[in-house]
């Protein structure tokens, strides 16, 4: 098993290579000068010239990416231009913030989705059926930052039940996570009502049946863990996505993770930092897969790592 997660880890490396690449190329054609939004607009020339020299902006590109592999490879993630502190340690710090609200996120999506997709497979084509099928196609319309100012002036500026933003106890959880848990919610209702229905129609749960087992044993003993491998996947490649899609949601809830601290680094123009950012959400969707992975042989026995 070790030798299979670290030959696993081994292929994703040239992806994590070409993310990290494509990431340093682009923010560096992007127009804009760190420096010049460092000194401001009113600065000298000199001025300009001697940090644009210090920081080793003047090198060559093809210098600046040979330097920056080579201090990953050495462990140094580089120094923020913003903050003038080691990128890994910002990011580092701001990442159990990030994972936090996704973990929340995540929750909320299972809790949802699982009862309603069992619920909707067991009354396929009823009303219940289709209020469900509705209410999923919303979910999957209104985008988090549409949904997110819904919640908080509904929630926060109307009823007053929770804050309207900021990281503090479980009531500063709540809205951000089911803003990012909706659209999640809504593709997993689906996935589970596709697959429920496809083993409520299989033989063994005839069988079953026909031996007088109860419903409810049939849908939570036989049909649902045959029913999880598919929903596992979804939820193992979604729990990526909701790490890189935290960058919307904690801008809206000013949430103190690597999202807004990516937006932060973008508008400052902090090359090492946004890398930094990008880099931990990469090595984390890779950990993700792993893991779901590994799930898979423990949900379903028929399953094995090879």
């Amino acid at each position: 098993m070790i030798r299979h997660v670290v030959m696993r880890f081994v292929y994703t490396l040239p992806a994590l290579w070409l993310i990290l690449t494509m990431v340093f190329l682009l923010i560096h054609i992007v127009p804009g000068d760190p420096v010049l939004q460092m000194l401001g607009q009113d600065a000298r020339a000199e001025d300009l010239t001697q940090l644009r020299h210090t920081l080793g902006l003047d090198q060559p590109l093809g210098v600046q990416y040979i330097r920056y592999l080579e201090g990953l490879a050495r462990g140094d993630w580089g120094t923020s231009l913003r903050f003038a502190a080691p990128v890994r340690a910002i990011v580092l710090s701001r990442f159990p913030a990030t994972l936090e609200l996704s973990l929340a996120a995540l929750l909320v999506c299972i809790a949802i989705a699982v009862p309603a997709g069992v619920f909707s497979a067991k009354r396929r084509g009823s009303g219940a059926d289709r209020a469900t099928s509705f209410f999923t196609l919303l979910g999957l319309s209104v985008p988090n930052f549409a949904l997110g100012p819904i919640l908080i002036l509904i929630f926060s500026v109307e009823i007053g039940w929770l804050p309207v933003s900021g990281r503090g106890g479980a009531s500063h959880l709540i809205l951000p996570a089911i803003t990012l848990g909706a659209a999640l919610a809504a593709i997993l209702t689906r996935m589970v009502r596709g697959s429920m229905i496809e083993e409520l129609s299989s033989d063994y749960v005839r069988t079953a049946r026909a031996k007088g087992i109860s419903e409810t044993a049939v849908l939570f003993r036989h049909a649902f863990p045959n029913a999880l491998i598919p929903v596992i996947t979804i939820i193992g490649l979604q729990f990526g996505s909701l790490l890189a899609g935290t960058i919307v949601t904690e801008s809206i809830f000013s949430w103190p993770g690597i999202g807004r601290l990516a937006v932060q680094a973008i508008s400052a123009r902090d090359y090492p930092l946004l890398q930094g950012c990008i880099l931990v959400i990469a090595l984390s969707y890779v950990v993700v897969n792993l893991l779901t992975d590994f799930v898979y042989a423990i949900v379903d026995p028929r399953v094995r790592l090879q």
